[in-house]
């Protein structure tokens, strides 16, 4: 699984112009599901953005978690970070997930951040949104479960 993280001060996604989803001080998290992704990537994925310290302290160092700020996830799906752009100009999505799937495991990361008392939010999975966001810092993290979860 891939995961673009990026520290903000409010971020909101519309679907069709309504407000489905928003948050003040926390993170944007775009989720994005590969084929042969599990159950092991999704937790790795929230335990790993969960507990970021990528906010800062009195001393301007980035050394607080989300729950230590008492900020809130936007979590949203999307398919199009598992791009692969090495041939040729259009992107090919044959490495993305059968939908299915991918919920299934996008939403397995949302409970498990919840489950750590993190406020989440969210898209709605497979619809075309709209993301509005003020990045703070600007702060942006590129995850990938399967390069960690590899090598540890």
């Amino acid at each position: 699984m891939r995961a673009v993280l990026q520290r903000v001060t409010e971020a909101m996604v519309k679907v069709d112009g309504a407000v489905i989803g928003s948050i003040g001080v926390g993170a944007l998290i775009f989720v994005g599901v590969e084929q042969g992704d599990t159950e092991r990537d999704a937790l790795y994925l929230a335990d790993k953005c969960a507990g970021l310290r990528i906010f800062e302290d009195g001393h301007g160092r980035m050394n607080l978690s989300l729950a230590e700020v008492g900020g809130g996830v936007l979590l949203v799906s999307q398919f199009t970070l598992c791009a692969d752009c090495r041939k040729g100009r259009r992107p090919s999505f044959v490495r993305a997930a059968r939908p299915e799937k991918a919920e299934a495991l996008y939403e397995l990361v949302g409970r498990e951040i919840r489950k750590k008392g993190i406020d989440v939010q969210t898209g709605r999975f497979g619809a075309m949104m709209d993301i509005h966001l003020v990045n703070h810092g600007p702060v942006t993290i590129l995850l990938d479960s399967r390069g960690a979860l590899q090598a540890g």
